[in-house]
């Protein structure tokens, strides 16, 4: 029977790949992309040429359907995410469980690699032996709510934030006794760990309005 792969691929420097990694997709009959395009760039940098076919939040039923039937066919098939993990934060989860759920046989092998959330966590000098993840956060129904939740835990918290909202999350964050680390454009040419109050992070950015582009991890834990 076919085997579903599910890869890791760099989130910024093309060279964070694994072996492992490189040689699956280049023995793939398909790999599954979030975007072609993106994939494309690691493809030319390691001299990959498996066929590629889109899928993303936004793919219906049919695409699903067509998938089915390339693993119905014996086809061994990757999915990668445009960066890091598929399935954390990614809607790569829901394709994995409409397979699991069709083919309870299918061997679902993971390649590990590159992931935001933990290699932030490596860098950022916080208790990490419990930590909750919280993906990114709703744009405004349940969003204060679980600031109250950050303001509250003795666990270290952790989220993903878009250049667009880290001021706005960053206000939300001020009043809170913790301790702030933003991690912006990890393993990228401007990757830096900014570390303090949430006051002291948000008077830097808007001096140096730089700073706030990019992506970004919050963690937020106990001083």
């Amino acid at each position: 029977m076919a085997i579903f792969y599910v890869i890791s691929t760099p989130i910024g420097n093309l060279e964070d790949v694994t072996l492992r990694a490189i040689r699956v997709l280049k023995e793939a009959d398909i790999v599954l992309c979030e975007d072609t395009r993106v994939t494309k760039r690691l493809f030319e940098k390691h001299a990959i040429s498996s066929p590629m076919l889109s899928y993303h939040a936004h793919s219906g039923e049919s695409k699903v359907e067509s998938i089915f039937e390339e693993i119905e066919k014996g086809k061994n098939i990757a999915l990668v995410t445009d960066a890091g993990t598929p399935g954390i934060s990614d809607p790569g989860s829901l394709l994995i469980s409409h397979i699991r759920t069709k083919y309870p046989d299918l061997k679902i092998e993971a390649i590990p690699g590159p992931s935001a959330l933990t290699a932030a966590l490596s860098v950022a000098g916080v208790p990490t032996d419990e930590f909750t993840f919280l993906g990114f956060l709703p744009h405004k129904k349940g969003r204060q709510t679980l600031f109250r939740e950050i303001a509250e835990s003795d666990r270290t918290m952790v989220f993903y934030e878009s250049t667009h909202r880290i001021l706005k999350t960053l206000e939300s964050l001020k009043g809170i006794n913790k301790k702030v680390t933003i991690v912006r454009e990890i393993t990228k040419i401007y990757e830096e760990v900014l570390q303090g109050s949430a006051e002291d992070i948000l008077k830097i950015m808007e001096t140096i309005p730089e700073k706030q582009k990019g992506e970004f991890v919050v963690i937020v834990s106990v001083l």
